[in-house]
């Protein structure tokens, strides 16, 4: 696989290697030792599975405590995936990185403790899959409002009025939210 650096030390984005012919593909999303070999030596407690039309936003999503590390990735379909740093010691606090997600590059995106996450589907019928190192707890979920200034994503929305769960219409500001030690 191949591991590319994101400008800010954490997030990865994977590119699995994927074996093709006439009858389809073949790639491994998960193997232990690979990605121990890569530096992520990573225990998995839950996985996820969501299905959205074109244009729902979900996120940004954390919890503290009990944060969460997920890897990310999309079957059917096509997200703008973005992670936000959360930890107030980092020289990148608030700052953020996004990749395009789909079922056609099949890439992989790890957004690790400490950050929140969200994403912005491109189609219909997208398909999200993702791995955590820590389970759900609702009682220790956050959100942080996913058009903050502060945080200035630019999400691909020009041509959308993005969908938003009540929850995430809620979310906070980067000042107001409890980021991380």
């Amino acid at each position: 696989m191949n591991i590319i650096e994101t400008a800010i030390p954490g997030p990865l984005i994977i590119e699995p290697r994927v074996f093709g012919d006439q009858r389809g593909f073949f790639m491994e999303t998960w193997n232990e030792a690979g990605f121990k070999e890569a530096g992520l030596d990573l225990a998995w407690v839950q996985d996820n599975h969501s299905r959205s039309q074109k244009g729902v936003l979900r996120g940004l999503h954390f919890q503290n405590p009990g944060p969460q590390g997920k890897l990310v990735r999309v079957t059917n379909g096509a997200v703008f995936d973005v992670a936000v740093d959360l930890r107030r010691t980092s020289p990148n606090f608030g700052k953020w990185v996004g990749v395009e997600l789909s079922a056609e590059n099949k890439r992989m995106f790890w957004v690790p403790e400490g950050f929140a996450h969200g994403f912005l589907t491109l189609e219909d019928d997208t398909d999200f899959l993702y791995k955590c190192t820590a389970p759900y707890a609702p009682q220790s979920e956050h959100t942080l409002a996913w058009d903050d200034p502060a945080v200035g994503i630019e999400w691909p929305v020009s041509d959308l009025d993005p969908i938003i769960s009540e929850k995430d219409a809620e979310g906070q500001s980067l000042a107001e939210v409890m980021a991380f030690a």
